[in-house]
């Protein structure tokens, strides 16, 4: 930082000097070559001609003025002289340093303005380029990743304005049959019942998603915090998921160090592992084992979530933490999420002062948080 304006000011000083010298050889040039040399006694003899005819002094008086103004205050004027050539030299030369102003100023219109192609400005002006380059750059990429945020929205409203709209049909398919029909057995009215009330709970499940979708961007996470038995915790989560492992022949296995407690806020915490848990679940192959451990590392705790699947490219892998982001946006509208579970899960790690990963290889994908232990 200390050498961003040595050009500048290289130049800026040899300005100087250049300006400073340029005035002295010019100043000295009209003094000693013009106004004492070729113009010397035209200039005395005009100056004694009109004190003569116009002022009405007497030749004596003329000279004698004209000695007392000129000849015996020459170095008054040729100093006077000099400051005025030295003023107008150092305006041009300012004129001149203008230049990188305007050079800025437009680098700073094209900002504005969003234009493509690289700012260039003067070579001296080289760190101030860079600089305006990285600026513009950064509201490049920030633009981008706003508008594709923005588009994912967009497209997951889509989706979800669908998906509510099929078991929307479907519920008022079967009252209508219900309603039509008053004699209907009851084995096939129970039968008609149970799955009206199944997609009552989808429609309701999608009205939430919904609602998350509103809170997430209004809301400010604030933390209640407390003394939090995290392997507890753990193991409850696993058997509260039990009934959605079972039909696909799933597995959990929870290994955590006893008595492992941390310092956070319990119905967030449990919001992050069960958004994680849930993603495991979702993309790991049938009759596989989902790994679960929970570790004192470095005065962190450290908690893994290991599944088999298939595994995540590396280019979806640095976006899944970003809101509205489907990892694969053709997952059926029974178990497609709004794309905000992991998104929501950052940031309350990043409020707890914590971290959140993600590497998947070899049709292993492993979930990585690590909180402070106070």
């Amino acid at each position: 930082m200390k050498n961003d304006f040595g050009k500048l000011k290289k130049k800026i000083f040899i300005w100087i000097i250049l300006s400073a010298f340029i005035a002295l050889v010019f100043g000295w040039v009209i003094m000693n070559i013009i106004v004492d040399g070729i113009f010397q006694d035209l200039f005395a003899n005009t100056f004694v001609y009109i004190s003569e005819n116009i002022l009405h002094f007497s030749n004596v008086e003329a000279i004698n003025l004209y000695q007392k103004l000129f000849r015996n205050y020459k170095g008054f004027w040729m100093t006077v002289g000099f400051v005025i050539i030295l003023l107008l030299i150092f305006y041009r030369a300012l004129s001149h340093f203008t230049i990188y102003f305007n050079e800025v100023s437009k680098g700073i219109d094209k900002l504005l303005e969003e234009s493509e192609g690289e700012i260039t400005l003067s070579p001296e002006m080289d760190f101030m380029e860079k600089k305006l380059n990285m600026v513009k750059n950064t509201l490049e990429k920030r633009t981008k990743a706003a508008q594709e945020a923005e588009q994912r929205k967009n497209d997951l409203v889509v989706y979800l304005a669908h998906d509510i709209k099929t078991p929307l049909t479907s519920v008022v398919g079967y009252l209508s049959l219900l309603e039509e029909a008053p004699d209907m057995p009851m084995e096939q009215r129970a039968k008609y019942t149970k799955i009206t009330l199944e997609k009552a709970y989808r429609l309701e499940q999608l009205i939430n998603e919904f609602f998350e979708i509103t809170r997430f961007n209004l809301q400010t996470i604030v933390l209640e915090k407390e003394e939090i038995n995290i392997t507890y915790m753990l193991m409850q989560m696993a058997d509260e998921f039990y009934p959605m492992l079972v039909p696909d022949n799933k597995r959990t296995v929870v290994d955590g160090e006893e008595n492992l407690t941390v310092y956070g806020d319990t119905d967030k915490l449990a919001r992050v592992f069960n958004n994680i848990f849930k993603n495991a679940i979702a993309y790991s192959f049938d009759d596989s084992t989902i790994e679960i451990s929970a570790k004192m590392h470095n005065n962190n705790i450290v908690i893994t979530f290991i599944n088999q699947g298939k595994a995540i490219p590396q280019q979806k892998l640095n976006s899944i933490f970003e809101k509205f982001y489907r990892l694969d946006s053709s997952r059926s509208s029974n178990t497609g999420g709004a794309g905000l579970g992991l998104a929501i899960a950052k940031e309350i790690v990043t409020a707890h002062g914590g971290t959140i990963t993600a590497e998947s290889s070899n049709s292993h994908t492993m979930f990585t948080v690590t909180l402070p232990e106070h």
